[in-house]
C-alpha cells in the first residue's frame, strides 16, 4: 500500500525546516535565518500512534523571483503539490499575513487537497492572539504550533494522520517489486518494453519523456513480478521542466515500494555523480541492488572491455562494491531476463538467515586469525559472540568488551569477511556492535 504523502509549503524563513525536523525526530533539514537555505526536496518517512507517512520539506516559496535558486525551488513546490495527499501551509504568527502567505493560500485552494494551516511561532499561549488574523487566508483547518519548542505538535500530528490508514494488519505482497531507477534517457522504458515484449512506455530521444511512473505486471515462468517505470533523477539546479521535478518525488515513492531497485547506466557514460546519488538512496533503504549497464551494444569492445568496465565501476563504488554489474541491451534484448533471474535471487539472499551457531564458528575463527586492533588507549578489544537478528534486511550483533574501540576499518574487514563467507550479493548489510 502507498504511504499517504504530506507536503510542507510556505515563504522563506517561516519555520518549514524546523517543523520537518520536529516531525521526523531528528535534524534532517538545514536550519539557519538566511532566507532559500533549503534548496532541495527533503523526503522522509515517519510515523505517529502506528500510522506511517512520507513526508517532504520544500524550499521557502518565493513568487517572480528571478533569482536562480528561488526560480528552481518555486517549480519544485509548484510540481510537489500535484502529488501530495495533504499540505502543511506554514506562516509565522509574529509577522503576520505576508502578501506571499495569501499567493500561496490561493494556490492550495484552486487543488483538491487536504490543506492545513500551520501557525508556527506561537510559543506560549500569550502569542494565540495572533493566530485570528490568518483565518482570513480560507483555509478551515488551522493549527498553531512552536515547531521549535514542540508545542502542540502532538495535536497536529493527530489532525494530519487520523484519517490514514492502520498498516499494522496490511496484507503483504509476495509478488517481486523491481524499479527501474537512473538519469533520463538511459533507457528505462526501453527495458520496460523489451520485457514486456510491447510498448507500455512512450520511447523518444527526449530526456523527460516518461511523465508519470507507470506499474506493468511481467509474468515470468508463472509468477507476476510488478515492475515499476520511472522518469529518472537528475540534478535539480538543472532541470527546467516542471514533469520532471514532479517524477524525481515520485522516483524515491517507487524506490520504498520496490524489493530490487535496478539502476541503469549509459554504458557510454559509465558511472557518474548522479548514479552514485541514486545507488546512496537505495543502500539508505536497505533495498536490493543491481546496476545495469545498458546500450553496450553501442560500445567498442576493443577499447573497453566488460572486465576493465567492470572494474573501474567496483574501484567507484568503494564500500557498495557488493552490488552487481550486469551488461545489457534493451534495443536487443541481451541479457535483459537475467536481471528478473538476479533480482529474485537477491531477494532471497535479503531473507536469508544464518544461524548463530555457523556464524560463531566460522567468524570467530577468521577473527583469531585476524583480530581487531588495539583501541587508542591500548585497550585490547575482544569479540565473543555474534548473531543475525531477524528483521527486514540483513543485520549482524557483534558482542565485544570495548564495542566502541572497534576501529572503521575492521568494520569493513568483518563485512566483507561476511559476505566472503555467506553471500547477500546485492544487498546492504548492517553491523552493529555491543557491550558484552
Amino acid at each position: 500500500m502507498k504511504l499517504p504523502l504530506v507536503l510542507i509549503v510556505g515563504r522563506p524563513n517561516v519555520g518549514k525546516s524546523t517543523l520537518f525536523n520536529r516531525l521526523v525526530g531528528k535534524r534532517e533539514a538545514i536550519v539557519d535565518n538566511k532566507s532559500g537555505v533549503t534548496r532541495d526536496v527533503k523526503y522522509r518517512e515517519t510515523e505517529w500512534a502506528g500510522k506511517r507517512f512520507n513526508l517532504i520539506d520544500s524550499g521557502g516559496y518565493v513568487p517572480d523571483s528571478k533569482e536562480v535558486f528561488e526560480s528552481v525551488i518555486r517549480t519544485q513546490v509548484e510540481t510537489t503539490i500535484r502529488e501530495a495527499d495533504s499540505i502543511l501551509l506554514v506562516v509565522d504568527s509574529r509577522t503576520g499575513v505576508n502578501p506571499v502567505d495569501e499567493e500561496i493560500a490561493k494556490m492550495l485552494h484552486a487543488t483538491n487537497k487536504n490543506v492545513y494551516l500551520v501557525v508556527n511561532k506561537v510559543d506560549s499561549e500569550q502569542y494565540e492572539k495572533f493566530v485570528f488574523e490568518f483565518y482570513k487566508l480560507g483555509i478551515e483547518k488551522v493549527c498553531d504550533v512552536s515547531a521549535l519548542a514542540g508545542r502542540k505538535i502532538g495535536d497536529l500530528l493527530d489532525e494530519i494522520t487520523k484519517d490514514f490508514p492502520e498498516h499494522i494488519l496490511e496484507e503483504k505482497d509476495e509478488r517481486l517489486k523491481i524499479t527501474f531507477l537512473g538519469r533520463p534517457n538511459v533507457g528505462k522504458s526501453s527495458l520496460t518494453n523489451a520485457l514486456l515484449g510491447y510498448d507500455r512506455s512512450i520511447v523518444t530521444d527526449v530526456p523527460g519523456t516518461t511523465r508519470d511512473s507507470v506499474d506493468s505486471i511481467l509474468k515470468y515462468y508463472g509468477k507476476e513480478i510488478v515492475l515499476i517505470d520511472t522518469a529518472g533523477l537528475r540534478k535539480k539546479k538543472n532541470v527546467q521542466e516542471n514533469i520532471e521535478l514532479f517524477s524525481t518525488v515520485r522516483t524515491l515513492t517507487t524506490l520504498q515500494e520496490c524489493d530490487v531497485a535496478i539502476i541503469l547506466l549509459d554504458a557510454q557514460f559509465g558511472l557518474e555523480n548522479q548514479d552514485q546519488k541514486i545507488i546512496d538512496e537505495a543502500v539508505k533503504r536497505h533495498k536490493g541492488i543491481i546496476l545495469a549497464v545498458n546500450k553496450w551494444d553501442l560500445v567498442e569492445k576493443e577499447t573497453n572491455t566488460a572486465v576493465q568496465f567492470e572494474k573501474q565501476i567496483k574501484l567507484l563504488l568503494g564500500s557498495n562494491d557488493y552490488i552487481p554489474l550486469v551488461f545489457i541491451s534493451a534495443l536487443t534484448k541481451k541479457r535483459i531476463f537475467k536481471l528478473i533471474e538476479l533480482a529474485y535471487k537477491i531477494r532471497d539472499e535479503k531473507n536469508k538467515i544464518i544461524t548463530t551457531n555457523e556464524l560463531n564458528e566460522t567468524l570467530l575463527s577468521e577473527i583469531e586469525k585476524n583480530p581487531p586492533p588495539s583501541s587508542r588507549s591500548g585497550k585490547e578489544v575482544k569479540i565473543k559472540y555474534i548473531t543475525q537478528v531477524k528483521k527486514t534486511f540483513p543485520v549482524f550483533l557483534f558482542f565485544s568488551n570495548y564495542p566502541k574501540d572497534v576501529a572503521p576499518h575492521y568494520k569493513r574487514y568483518l563485512e566483507k569477511t561476511i559476505r566472503r563467507c555467506f553471500g547477500f550479493e546485492g544487498i546492504p548489510i548492517s553491523l552493529n556492535f555491543r557491550k558484552k
